[in-house]
């Protein structure tokens, strides 16, 4: 245990610590020295569930402006991560997009820092959503503009899966009322209508934050919102952390669960098993895109190929 571990981060150099102390670990130190990484932030860079502009009421912090936390974070992220300040962006951002060549471009997403509060998540008009309005109009230009085969959303929250934050308000995009988009699922709404009227084909997404691995299919044969073209969402994550789930679906898109590996008990530890990671792999000559699921001794659990053009 180092000093800056011993408490919850809240000044620069206890948020620098958390980094530090991650890295005295010999498998991370080799993971970080060994893997290419393209890095999003999570709510645990700051605080559970955080949000723009929320006061804590926690006794263990002496500073409970989220706010003045996500700066001291933000900072000692972008020092210990791969990630470099957006010139185009003087306070700095995390979403970025990462270009692959003719076969594939990666959306990275940031839907911490723009997010309006957690609520129930039911109002009826858009109030700031999870991207906010310059980072929605950069995905959606992005995703119209690209030619490359595939287009991979990297969305650190998932679009139907339902994750609460207390006893009634959201943390994701979903809240479980099966109707048309409401809170945060109007900003989603609206992109996936411009992307269906554009004809923008073979867009994927890949997200995490629920501790377990799973693959839905949106299709709205199955929504109570039908404006856009069918696709599918690949969960996979934590690489190593206690082991939660199944988390329920949201019908507004019409997502289909079709495959879900979850823990028997919620808070499994790493040391049972229940850790996963995700695979992607693209075929030069067809262009058929494979995604695999895989546990912690990388075996495949769940495999599918995606051909270009088809849903």
């Amino acid at each position: 245990m180092t000093e800056e571990k011993s408490k919850v981060a809240q000044t620069l150099d206890e948020y620098r610590g958390q980094w530090a102390y991650n890295l005295l670990d010999r498998n991370v130190h080799a993971f970080a020295a060994e893997v290419p990484q393209v890095n999003q932030w999570d709510d645990h860079e700051v605080h559970n569930n955080w949000y723009p502009s929320q006061i804590l009421d926690d006794d263990r912090y002496t500073e409970k402006r989220v706010d003045v936390l996500a700066v001291r974070a933000r900072r000692a992220f972008f020092e210990w991560m791969p990630i470099r300040t957006s010139h185009r962006d003087p306070e700095g951002r995390v979403y970025r997009k990462v270009s692959y060549g003719p076969l594939l471009y990666v959306f990275v997403l940031d839907m911490r820092t723009y997010k309006d509060p957690n609520t129930p998540g039911l109002e009826t008009v858009p109030d700031g959503g999870v991207l906010g309005w310059r980072q929605t109009k950069w995905l959606t230009e992005g995703l119209l503009g690209s030619r490359a085969t595939w287009k991979v959303v990297a969305n650190d929250l998932p679009l139907g899966l339902v994750v609460p934050d207390g006893a009634t308000a959201m943390e994701g995009l979903a809240q479980g009322d099966p109707g048309a988009p409401k809170g945060r699922e109007l900003e989603i709404a609206t992109l996936l209508s411009t992307l269906r009227r554009h004809r923008v084909e073979n867009v994927v997404w890949l997200t995490a934050d629920v501790h377990y691995t799973a693959a839905h299919h949106y299709s709205p044969d199955r929504a109570s919102f039908t404006d856009f073209s069918p696709f599918w969402e690949f969960v996979s994550g934590p690489l190593n952390a206690g082991a939660f789930g199944p988390n329920k679906l949201d019908a507004t898109f019409g997502p289909e669960a079709m495959y879900v590996h979850a823990p028997p008990r919620q808070g499994a530890s790493p040391l049972e098993g229940w850790q996963h990671f995700g695979e992607v792999e693209i075929t030069g000559d067809s262009g058929e895109l494979t995604v695999r699921l895989r546990d912690q001794e990388a075996n495949v659990l769940y495999a599918r190929t995606l051909t270009p053009g088809r849903r």
